[in-house]
Formats: structure tokens, C-alpha cells, sequence
């Protein structure tokens, strides 16, 4: 297995201090991950290859790996050793909803800011949106906005559709940073969202359409349509937040 890098930088500036021990090793093992191109759910280094080619102690290892697992940069699978993590955008979800949860006074004003995000990045994918999907079918997309009119008819939410739609209809954007960033907030979301009380069963109906008339403009290859689409389907959400 390939040493991790001990670039000049990183081991002249050690000294006893356990933070820049740790922040050495934090910068070395992402370093090794990027430089040997590893995948989610490689193998990394064991602990005591990393104190050693690193030459700091092993509770700075244990630090940084504590840090790295935090970030899901690094997964510890115990029994089996330490992988590359999904570096996914989960620590940035749970951080927005703990700091929803620290909102006294006003608790709707993180969902608020949270729904403003998605709302304004969808605004600025109007473009990109309607490009990629002018004349596209896609059925299996089809059956979940059939799915989400079906469950408002009957006065029911459709969360796993609703995430489905927005998933689904990024999937064909060339940067896939969009779809994660929309998939993150909408996480944010779904755990804030038990902070309000139900919705209406009119306000369910409208928000199903609007996706409808999402995808029909995107087909049809009318931005305008799409961004009104955009615009109606927050409507009873930021109309509901901001009498909270």
C-alpha cells in the first residue's frame, strides 16, 4: 500500500502540540486519498502506518480520524479498519437542523432561510433545467408526478415523491453538485419540517400541480412557465413559514 505523503510543509512544522499534530494529519490523510484517486469505501492506511509515516502521535491520529469521520471523509468500520467515507453533504444537513433547533422565539426561521436556498437555486437552474429537458420523456418520472396527484386527490403527503421529482429532474445536469446541494437542503427540510402543523389538504393539491407544471415547462421548453412553476410550488410553504 502506498505511504501517505509527507510533504516538507506538513512534518517541518510539527512540533509537541497535539492540535497541529492533528491538523498535520487531518491535511496528510486527505492529501492520500486524493493523490492515490480513492473511491468511497477504499481501504485506507491502518493507524499505526499512518503515526508511523507521519511521525506524530497516535492520539493524533485518533483525533484526526475522529475529525475526518465527523466531516464523512473517513469511515471506521470496527473489526474490518478504516475506509474513505461517502463525503457526503450529511454534515452540513445535521449542522443546519441543529442550528434550526437554536432559534429561540422563532421556530421557523431556520426552515425559512433553508427554503429560500432551494427556492432561489431552482430559480437559477431554470436555464439549465429546461435545456436538458425540452422533449425529454422520461415514464419512470412520469409515474411519480402521477403518484404525487394521486396522494393529494386523497389529501395525503408525498414526501418520497417529492424527493424523488427533484432528484429525478437534475439527474441529467452535467454539474451534479446541484442535484447533491438540492438533495442536502431538501434533507434540511424534512427534518425541520415537523416544527409546523399539517398542511392543508388545498395546499397539498396546489403544490402537486405545481410540480406538473414544472416538468411540463421544462418539456415544453418554456423558461418563464418554469420559473412561475418554481415560484407556485413555495408558495403555500413560504405563505404557511411566515405566519409561523
Amino acid at each position: 500500500m502506498p505511504s501517505i505523503p509527507a510533504h516538507a510543509e506538513t512534518l517541518s512544522s510539527l512540533t509537541t502540540t497535539p492540535n497541529t499534530q492533528s491538523s498535520t494529519a487531518i491535511a496528510a490523510i486527505k492529501d492520500y486519498i486524493i493523490k492515490e484517486n480513492l473511491a468511497p469505501g477504499a481501504p485506507l492506511p491502518t493507524e499505526s502506518q499512518l503515526c508511523a509515516t507521519l511521525g506524530v502521535s497516535r492520539s493524533s491520529v485518533r483525533e484526526a480520524v475522529r475529525t475526518l469521520v465527523a466531516l464523512d471523509i473517513v469511515e471506521v468500520r470496527h473489526g474490518h479498519g478504516m475506509f474513505v467515507g461517502q463525503v457526503s453533504m450529511r454534515p452540513m444537513v445535521e449542522s443546519l437542523v441543529f442550528r434550526g433547533r437554536l432559534s429561540p422565539g422563532d421556530d421557523y426561521r431556520a426552515l425559512r432561510d433553508v427554503v429560500q436556498v432551494r427556492r432561489t437555486l431552482d430559480l437559477a437552474l431554470a436555464e439549465e433545467v429546461v435545456r436538458v429537458w425540452t422533449g425529454r420523456q422520461d415514464d419512470e418520472l412520469n409515474q411519480v408526478v402521477e403518484e404525487m396527484t394521486a396522494l393529494a386527490e386523497a389529501g395525503r403527503l408525498f414526501t418520497e415523491q417529492d424527493q424523488a421529482f427533484h432528484s429525478m429532474l437534475l439527474a441529467p445536469l452535467d454539474n451534479h453538485l446541484f442535484r447533491n446541494l438540492t438533495e442536502a437542503f431538501w434533507a434540511v427540510h424534512t427534518l425541520t419540517i415537523p416544527l409546523m402543523g399539517a398542511p392543508t389538504s388545498e395546499d397539498i393539491s396546489r403544490t402537486a400541480q405545481a410540480h406538473a407544471q414544472m416538468l411540463q415547462a421544462a418539456r415544453q421548453g418554456d423558461v418563464e412557465a418554469y420559473r412561475d412553476a418554481v415560484q407556485e410550488h413555495y408558495l403555500p410553504l413560504m405563505s404557511a413559514l411566515s405566519q409561523g
